[in-house]
């Protein structure tokens, strides 16, 4: 038996040719830690080629093989390494989540003359502007791959809208017109009246030519890597039947209960999160957005936050089967979109409710794991130098999760700045006791079990020196130091 544990292994500001490098190189590290599954990044070609992300996904089919955008390889590698990188996890028993970007392309290769209306940028269902002709980038024809995989053209049929008009010139948001419709796809959210358009040219899954090549894709991808799970990009912004047909086709295809998880971030709406699950019909997880906000609330809060509240209105708390902990990730971190950090000192106790509870699939930060530095603007307009340090404490925290964290859980939630529980283990693994605190150091008196009566107990992240005894009735006094947290396991 073993608790899962997933990594997502980059950042936004990951060095150029490294990723898929590194995945090769530290997956027996990886296996070692418990890590069960690694979330890698888009592995399509970007607009910007060797410089993109991937998140401004140009060619889903070009895994870094051909020269296009200037570049053969993407900013992870070649499409050799990628193979390579998710061969070598698979050869430790470490599933593959890959990265579908579906809600956009970037980086046409040819422009048409298109009909469309201008619409308010902050609502969306309100145009401001009669039917007109604009230009557009929306022809893909992708030369440098020459139909290879898929022959494919992407048109102005296959998108509901564009974010800029050359003809004029003209930043905007624009709703195409089009056969399948001169509205934007039904969303079961109303931001922004409508929140289909996200950015570039918005793909129009009311075509039914455009949801099969994307099965087509999806099933070309597995065929090459096999992978287990999909993090699905951006859902709030896609029709969610649309992953409905998408996970029943994968899964029926290949056999495989492909893992899925999807971005829908909405921080302090649960709400939001439960009604796309239902949309979904429970096919897919969710990154819990409504706990990482209130890890940054805590974490900037100090003691005046109540401890006792951390899993209120949080998705691990209502559907904890749908539910993928995180405490930071590429778009929370610093300059980024959707900056919400959780801050340094506050983040091993974080890693601790996410890590060492029973409720959850919790996903680690590649920089929480290494560390990371880099460069960017901020929104004053200026430079930035950040620095992301490794967390000291989440090797031992992911050796306690892959050892200790087991069986029945007691926990001892008294205090609005400590949090204390115990899990008591099960026949093949041993227990542990978790103590932590946004303020003071202290003691809770906490039940692990009988089984461990007159034990000796040892702080494994070494904060506390001393050792504590398992009593007849199986209770021990378990503490921790200010700011901190200490997990108890058996001495010997």
């Amino acid at each position: 038996m073993k608790n899962g544990t997933m990594i997502q292994y980059f950042h936004w500001y990951s060095p150029e040719d490294t990723i898929w490098k590194e995945v090769k190189e530290k997956a027996e590290y990886l296996g070692y830690l418990g890590i069960t599954s690694v979330w890698l990044p888009p592995a399509g070609k970007g607009e910007n080629g060797g410089r993109s992300s991937g998140y401004d996904t140009y060619d889903l089919f070009d895994l870094g093989e051909f020269d296009q955008k200037g570049s053969v390889r993407t900013k992870y590698g070649t499409k050799d390494e990628f193979i390579e990188a998710t061969q070598a996890l698979h050869d430790r028993g470490i599933q593959v989540i890959v990265d579908f970007v579906l809600n956009h392309k970037a980086g046409g290769d040819e422009s048409e003359i298109l009909k469309a209306v201008k619409v308010n940028e902050e609502n969306r269902l309100e145009t401001i502007s009669e039917p007109y002709d604009i230009e557009a980038f929306t022809r893909f024809t992708f030369p440098g791959r020459n139909g290879k995989y898929s022959d494919f053209i992407w048109d102005h049929n296959c998108f509901s809208g564009v974010d800029f008009d050359h003809r004029n010139q003209e930043h905007g948001i624009f709703n195409l017109m089009s056969e399948y419709g001169n509205d934007w796809e039904e969303m079961i959210d109303d931001e922004k009246g409508n929140y289909d358009f996200l950015m570039f040219c918005d793909i129009e899954f009311r075509n039914p030519a455009v949801r099969q090549e994307i099965l087509h894709y999806a099933l070309w991808l597995h065929e090459l890597t096999y992978y287990d799970g999909v993090r699905l990009d951006a859902v709030k912004h896609i029709a969610p039947e649309y992953f409905q047909e998408l996970m029943y086709f994968l899964r029926e295809k290949t056999g495989k209960d492909i893992f899925a998880v999807g971005e829908y971030w909405a921080p302090g709406h649960l709400e939001l999160l439960l009604k796309y699950i239902e949309a979904t019909d429970g096919t897919m997880s969710l990154f819990d957005s409504a706990l990482q906000h209130n890890f940054h609330i805590a974490s900037n809060s100090g003691s005046d936050y109540d401890l006792r509240k951390i899993f209120d209105k949080t998705l691990v708390a209502h559907s904890p089967d749908l539910a993928v902990t995180l405490v930071d990730n590429h778009d929370t971190q610093p300059l980024q979109s959707l900056e919400a950090p959780v801050e340094y000192w506050f983040k091993p106790l974080a890693y601790a409710l996410i890590l060492l509870r029973k409720d959850g699939y919790p996903c680690v930060f590649h920089p929480d794991l290494y560390g990371a530095s880099y460069w960017d603007k901020g929104q004053d307009g200026e430079d930035h130098e950040i620095f992301i340090n490794r967390v000291d404490e989440l090797e031992n925290l992911l050796y306690a999760r892959k050892d200790f964290a087991f069986g029945t859980q007691r926990d001892y939630f008294e205090s609005p700045n400590v949090l204390g529980w115990t899990r008591e283990g099960n026949e093949e693994h041993g227990g542990c006791a978790v103590v932590l605190s946004n303020a003071d150091g202290a003691t809770v008196s906490m039940e692990i079990g009988s089984r461990y009566a007159g034990k000796k107990f040892k702080d494994m992240l070494g904060k506390i020196q001393d050792e504590v005894w398992v009593n007849e009735s199986g209770w021990a006094d378990f503490h921790c130091a200010p700011g901190s947290v200490s997990v108890w396991t058996e001495a010997d």
